[in-house]
């Protein structure tokens, strides 16, 4: 049943049964059977010309599953396995207006720096690295407005200020799917961040690890854009092909 669940998927236009058993390995009157089980529960329609695609049913219960998946509660357990490996604070922050809100955070307790990405903090989204991956994705036109709308205040000597500036930065996070603030926010803190997507493939929060400066290595950036791909997965995300 998975098997054909997954083949009709796969396909944007009804499947005849032929073609849906050569791809699934299953002998014909087997698919048969079960595809006849699955259109009785609603999962499968079948139409007059006898050709299968995928049924209402699923859409329901993929509305109640989503219905009842909470981000917070969804990446904790990838955000504690990330802190438990490198050491170092997880934060997961979502967009508000202007700005980017931490919604959730594991503290390292390595350093006595103060880090702000505390849960309940704001921070602008062009000095921010979660905020940089919702810039890449509002596209140049919104950038620009942005940038009009804001100032683009700093906080730090090293904060991007200017459109140029933040243009450049914008497209090195397009190429490299992570973002970084290095010192933008608070001196002495630099961050990671990748971002994570629902079941519709939106952007709605990032997954970033903050350091102290000293203890920065970029080389993490790979393991957080695999755990916010975990995150995103567990949403319901599926890369396109």
């Amino acid at each position: 049943m998975m098997t054909l669940l997954d083949v009709l998927a796969r396909h944007a236009d009804p499947v005849p049964l032929k073609q849906l058993a050569a791809e699934t390995g299953l002998h014909p009157s087997t698919a048969h059977r079960i595809l006849g089980a699955m259109t009785s529960s609603g999962f499968v329609e079948r139409n007059d010309s006898g050709v299968y695609r995928l049924g209402i049913r699923l859409l329901e219960l993929g509305s109640l599953v989503k219905s009842r998946i909470s981000l917070r509660d969804t990446a904790m357990p990838a955000m504690l396995k990330l802190h438990a490996t490198t050491g170092e604070s997880v934060n997961l922050g979502i967009r508000a207006g202007d700005e980017i809100v931490y919604v959730e955070r594991t503290s390292s307790g390595r350093s006595s720096v103060r880090v702000v990405h505390i849960v309940g903090a704001r921070a602008p989204l062009h000095t921010t690295a979660t905020g940089k991956l919702f810039l890449v994705e509002d596209g140049a036109q919104k950038v620009r407005e942005y940038a009009r709308r804001t100032g683009l205040p700093g906080t730090t000597g090293t904060s991007i200020t200017t459109l140029q500036a933040l243009e450049k930065e914008l497209d090195k996070v397009r190429r490299h799917g992570v973002a970084y603030d290095l010192d933008e926010v608070e001196n002495g803190v630099r961050c990671i961040a990748a971002g994570i997507r629902d079941d519709s493939g939106e952007l709605i929060a990032g997954l970033s690890l903050s350091t102290p400066s000293e203890r920065f290595d970029p080389d993490w950036a790979p393991l957080i854009h695999q755990t916010a791909d975990e995150i995103s997965r567990d949403l319901g995300y599926i890369p396109p092909r």
